[in-house]
């Protein structure tokens, strides 16, 4: 059986910097390395699913995208930590698209491209979209966390991993 963990980016992983374009800007939020490497150690595989409107609307291009996730990708690496997957959706709300989340296809799409097993997954996020995403999914765990608490990361971790 192959589970994974479902992160948002966004607020979740990184600073919400507001529809980030460089590189630059990427700031891994407290508790994310150790949590992910709590999650890693107990066999889940770690994939992250982001809403990335700011492309659809014109404020970034998709090598801007594609920047900013290599940076956090080699920021994570640096602790030895890899991404199984990412997906996107560059798509804004208007668009009626089936990958942005609060719909779950991006977390179907890298669920079958992995044999993901979602009833012992979990999802990951900061905004209720991602959790409603987790839910359409079937995700077995789904949390919200909370921004305003620094150790809310580390809180998400340990409810996974408890029995």
């Amino acid at each position: 059986m192959i589970c994974a963990v479902f992160l948002d980016r966004d607020g979740t992983l990184i600073e919400d910097r507001n529809y980030l374009a460089h590189p630059d800007g990427v700031v891994l939020l407290p508790g994310v390395v150790d949590g992910l490497k709590r999650l890693r150690d107990a066999g889940y595989l770690l994939v992250v699913v982001t809403n990335q409107s700011g492309i659809g609307r014109g404020y970034y291009t998709h090598d801007d995208y594609h920047a900013v996730a290599a940076r956090m990708e080699h920021l994570l690496a640096e602790q030895d930590i890899e991404l199984a997957a990412t997906r996107y959706c560059p798509h804004g709300p208007e668009d009626g698209c089936t990958c942005r989340k609060p719909l779950p296809g991006m977390v179907f799409d890298a669920a079958t491209a992995l044999g993901i097993d979602l009833a012992y997954s979990a999802m990951i996020g900061d905004k209720a979209r991602d959790v409603e995403a987790g839910i359409a999914a079937g995700c077995g765990r789904n949390i919200l966390l909370d921004p305003a608490n620094s150790a809310a990361f580390r809180a998400a971790v340990d409810q996974i991993l408890s029995p």
